[in-house]
């Protein structure tokens, strides 16, 4: 997916690839490295400088599961005599944390990687290493042909790292990669990084069973597999004694959660009777949070349409602290397509499940994931995307231009050929299109009463907050006597495509 342009709820409309705050689905870096500070604010120089512990310096690219997983290693490391630091410069550790969704992203890494390796020149005890999804087809090339890095570790390696860090020291190899049915750290208490201390994302489930034809997930994360609910409310609980306000349930699948007493969900059909019984889906784990912290806020990322059920919506429809907002990625609008990028679902019966969440939740925001140019899509496949699109009308979208990625279905059985003209030209139509629907989506809540919960301040003025609504759209407004973590009341008086633009009535009694 070489190109690729989102419309969201941001101040930078129009810009093409920005930064998303937490709590979006699907969290890309922009184009300048993504730099990790602990809350504790260890992260001061002068602190840094004299503090006896090793220093570790954590880098994020690609989803939100990707920088969720970041949190899981600060953890491990803190465990082990490693404080996190913002200072590359003064690390012991240099880690990436990688993702190999797009081309573009493994070749920033790679540009990451040279930086680093300069510095190791001036620093020779200086240790890199690699992370997450790019470290299974990567791992020999970067380790051995090219020599950029000391370790590679996967997904479901994680708790290993400590093991490999003396593998180095001792001049061994230091690789682990093996993908797990079981883990999903969910003993692990992560250590919240980059935090605005009012949103932090809970990981409730591992890896991917759909096998999209253009996607490496499933062969880089491995078996679905969920988390015990029982360490998801614990998690939850500790973050709002800590102050947070709004959690993020993530998953590649979050709809795909089902908790019998632990292991890949594909053996389920093999559980006992009792365990089939009292299994936890999504909707009853939804339920349980909700109820367990009615006054913070919930979010979920991300569904799939196929595995998407009206109890979840019901659940939704039920809590007022459950946000009114699905990412709900249908990737084309063409049946054919649809088929070749075996998606497990029609165009019909997306509309139908688009129709039943209208119906039930009229207010709901809808944002997607769109790939134009996929192999063998005609003229009549792109309008079909673009007909669809115009019937739901989106409130963002995530859009992307089709690229190979190697071992995928799509990349050993079906030739790319669109070319690349073509690919761009649909892009923008696409672009153009969602940027309509986005505008018509922000200009329906002028002259409404919407409630906000602070994130920061404004990028654009220092005099305005930051937060969003339960829709997901971004709200700025005048800061008063208000605070970031605080629920507020805000009066809408005007719009662009991307933000909302109002002013503060009072503190919220929703919630």
């Amino acid at each position: 997916m070489e190109e690729k342009v989102k419309i969201l709820n941001t101040m930078d409309k129009g810009k093409g690839e920005t930064n998303v705050l937490m709590g979006y689905p699907h969290f890309y870096p922009p184009k300048n490295t993504n730099q990790y500070n602990v809350e504790t604010g260890l992260n001061q120089y002068i602190t840094e400088k004299n503090t006896k512990n090793k220093k570790v310096y954590i880098e994020s690219y690609g989803c939100q599961m990707n920088f969720s997983d970041s949190e899981i290693v600060a953890s491990i490391l803190s465990q082990n005599g490693y404080q996190v630091t913002e200072t590359k410069e003064l690390a012991d550790l240099i880690l990436i944390n990688t993702c190999s969704i797009r081309e573009k992203a493994e070749q920033t890494v790679r540009k990451r990687l040279e930086l680093y390796n300069n510095l190791k020149q001036k620093n020779k005890s200086l240790k890199i290493g690699v992370l997450g999804c790019m470290a299974e087809r990567l791992k020999h090339k970067f380790l051995e042909e090219e020599k950029m890095v000391d370790l590679v570790v996967g997904p479901d390696a994680y708790k290993d790292i400590p093991n490999l860090l003396k593998d180095i020291d001792q001049g061994r190899e230091a690789v682990n990669v093996i993908l797990s049915k079981e883990e999903t750290y969910g003993d692990i208490s992560p250590v919240r990084l980059a935090t605005n201390g009012v949103s932090a994302f809970v990981t409730i489930t591992r890896g991917c069973d759909n096998m999209c034809t253009f996607c490496v997930v499933p062969f880089t994360r491995g078996r679905e597999r969920s988390r015990d609910p029982k360490s998801i409310i614990d998690e939850v609980n500790d973050l709002v004694k800590k102050g947070y306000k709004e959690v993020t349930l993530l998953g590649q699948n979050v709809d795909s959660y089902l908790w019998f007493g632990g292991g890949p969900k594909k053996d389920f059909e093999k559980a006992t009777p009792l365990q089939q019984k009292t299994a936890v889906n999504f909707s009853v784990l939804l339920d349980l949070v909700a109820r367990e912290q009615p006054k913070i806020r919930i979010r979920f990322s991300t569904s799939n349409p196929q595995d998407m059920s009206l109890d979840v919506i019901h659940t939704m429809a039920k809590h007022k602290n459950i946000c009114k907002s699905i990412h709900l990625p249908v990737q084309s609008g063409s049946n054919a397509i649809l088929k070749k990028m075996n998606r497990q679902h029609t165009r019909e019966e997306y509309f139908e499940l688009i129709d039943n969440i209208r119906k039930l939740i009229p207010d709901c925001g809808i944002s997607h994931d769109m790939i134009t140019g996929f192999p063998t899509e005609t003229d009549q496949d792109h309008q079909d995307t673009l007909d669809l699109m115009r019937r739901i009308k989106y409130d963002y979208g995530f859009m992307f231009a089709y690229s190979e990625r190697p071992g995928t279905m799509a990349a050993r059985k079906i030739t790319d050929n669109i070319p690349e003209a073509i690919k761009k030209k649909r892009l923008q139509e696409i672009i153009n299109l969602q940027r309509e629907h986005s505008d018509y989506r922000t200009n329906r809540f002028i002259g409404k009463n919407v409630t906000v919960l602070i994130e920061k301040p404004s990028k654009k003025s220092s005099d305005f907050w930051s937060g969003r609504t339960t829709q997901n759209t971004v709200v700025v407004f005048p800061k008063e006597n208000y605070k970031v973590g605080d629920f507020v009341d805000v009066l809408i008086k005007n719009c662009t495509s991307a933000t909302l633009i109002g002013s503060a009535i009072d503190y919220s009694k929703d919630l």
